[in-house]
């Protein structure tokens, strides 16, 4: 997901998001140590986007604060 559809996201939008991303991240992670998974990039991809999602939500929260 690109940083300029998660600005976009509302803040309730943006934590169910996350929570649902994290969640999918675990079972991924699960799954691949018991079996190899098809694309283990996949990984990767989520858990870079989470970082991403944590960070808007990190920077709205110190903006909040700032004003």
């Amino acid at each position: 997901m690109k940083a300029s559809i998660i600005r976009e996201m509302d803040l309730q939008d943006l934590t169910e998001k996350i929570r649902e991303s994290e969640m999918s991240l675990t079972k991924m992670k699960v799954g691949h140590k018991i079996a190899e998974i098809e694309n283990p990039i996949e990984i990767r991809k989520i858990r870079r986007t989470v970082a991403r999602m944590k960070t808007e939500l990190r920077r709205r929260e110190l903006e909040k604060a700032n004003n």
